[in-house]
């Protein structure tokens, strides 16, 4: 499971993270985005994602219970068909329910009769409704024929307690990485409903074929993120961040480097002589970090790594 703790440094990333600032009163809310609307960009982006996401998470998977079943032979369908079970105690959940998310689906527009598939791999014996265990299974698989290419076993990605996962998506960029090999992203939204101690994190992880067969190459790097400590009226110390990724010419044992563009940014609100919250913006930091292919995946950079399931 994710370690609970919490370090919080200003205009440095948080270290043991687990906290995320979402607003549960209108008031609250108004103030933070009227005075603050630069820090809690990312904040506010990732809320309303998690928000809407569970109308959404079968994205374009069509007939997911028919696709499971190919997938998994073995599995039994539950008697309402909103899920399947493994032996022993594997649940496999079509679409979200009691905030585990479902199986979600995406068109590979690089390879677009090919759909890439993300299957939740719960341990109900060991889940409750506070905390889940599990892994991911990615497939790849042929769109009209619901034949099963390529997958690979995820493990603990599933895993959450207080960082929860609010959403899981496909990110289909054009990650190329050599002629003839486009890789495709994987995205993990986390949070936590502290209103004192935010904290939120989305982690990318990317994922090429080689070989025949489908491979991780990007292990957790983190692309966006908030938090810091508040006390709920106005004044705190916050900070968010934001990450671009481009090819670059470049090149390392075959794959072209990643240039990871960071950009930081500061807030310290506080209530003023007249008793409005105002927002003290800090200057914008940008960082770049180069990833190179060391023949097996890109290192992640200390700074960017994303939190351990």
């Amino acid at each position: 499971m994710r370690k609970l703790g919490y370090e919080f440094v200003p205009g440095r990333r948080v270290t043991r993270r687990h906290f995320v600032h979402v607003p549960n009163s209108q008031t609250e809310g108004a103030a933070i985005v009227k005075n603050s609307m630069r820090i809690l960009l990312c904040a506010v982006s990732l809320a309303l994602a998690a928000s809407l996401w569970p109308a959404h998470a079968a994205g374009d998977c069509g007939d997911a219970a028919a696709m499971v079943q190919q997938a998994y032979p073995k599995a039994r369908k539950s008697t309402d068909g909103a899920s399947f079970t493994l032996d022993p105690h594997t649940s496999i959940v079509l679409l979200p329910l009691d905030d585990t998310p479902g199986v979600v689906c995406k068109v590979w527009p690089s390879h677009d009769d090919l759909l890439l598939v993300s299957v939740p791999l719960i341990d109900s014996a060991k889940s409750s409704d506070d905390e889940h265990y599990g892994d991911i299974e990615l497939l790849v698989v042929d769109r009209k024929t619901l034949q099963v290419h390529q997958r690979l076993l995820q493990p603990r990605l599933m895993n959450d307690d207080a960082i929860a996962i609010r959403k899981i998506e496909f990110d289909t960029g054009r990650y190329v990485l050599a002629s003839g090999v486009t890789a495709f992203g994987l995205r993990i939204d986390m949070a936590n409903h502290s209103q004192p101690d935010p904290f939120s994190e989305t982690d990318l992880r990317l994922y090429a074929i080689a070989g025949g067969a489908l491979h991780a190459v990007l292990d957790g790097l983190v692309v966006a993120d908030y938090g810091g400590e508040g006390d709920t009226n106005c004044a705190g110390s916050f900070h968010s961040s934001q990450v671009s990724l481009t090819m670059s010419p470049a090149s390392h044992h075959g794959y072209h480097d990643i240039v990871v563009v960071e950009r930081s940014d500061t807030d310290d609100p506080s209530v003023d002589k007249n008793g409005e919250c105002q927002s003290h913006p800090g200057k914008s930091v940008s960082r770049t970090y180069r990833l190179r292919y060391d023949g097996g995946r890109y290192p992640v950079p200390d700074e960017l790594k994303a939190l351990e399931p």
